[in-house]
């Protein structure tokens, strides 16, 4: 009976503690921090293009506007806080990636340049790098393979 009544405590204590999603609030709060990002990148896009840049070049100043702007906003810790209510919206993009390089090297630094930063820089995004790299390896040989056989 006393291992009933304990039981029956921790999960009440479980229940309490545990916080209560709401999976609508969270996935319209990802909608519009993600669809803010998304306009200031097309923003940034179309003012490249008015400058006379050609699309490849506006892509590409646009994502680096991004990154450096997402790498600001974490050295203020107000990207974190963006991303706390905007979950998923917030690190999906690149301004996502951007951040989750540099919150560690931010947060390590006291550690030294080369045991905290150089250690630590790629903790979030290093698997991503990885298995990014290796998707990427697989799918071109595979697409080598396929080519050199005469399907594609």
């Amino acid at each position: 009976m006393d291992k009933q009544k304990q039981q029956q405590a921790y999960e009440n204590y479980v229940k309490k503690k545990t916080p209560v999603h709401n999976l609508p609030m969270n996935m319209a709060k990802a909608f519009v921090a993600g669809g803010v990002i998304c306009t200031v990148g097309q923003a940034i896009l179309n003012y490249c293009g008015k400058l006379g840049l050609d699309q490849d070049m506006s892509g590409g100043w646009t994502s680096m506007v991004l990154v450096v702007l997402s790498v600001i906003l974490t050295g203020f810790n107000i990207y974190p806080r963006i991303a706390k209510w905007g979950g998923a919206g917030t690190l999906v993009p690149i301004t996502g990636f951007a951040n989750s390089v540099a919150a560690p090297a931010i947060e390590y630094k006291k550690e030294g340049q080369v045991m905290g930063i150089g250690c630590k820089i790629f903790t979030i995004a290093g698997p991503v790098i990885l298995y990014g790299i290796f998707t990427s390896w697989v799918l071109g040989f595979g697409y080598w393979l396929l080519k050199i056989s005469g399907m594609i």
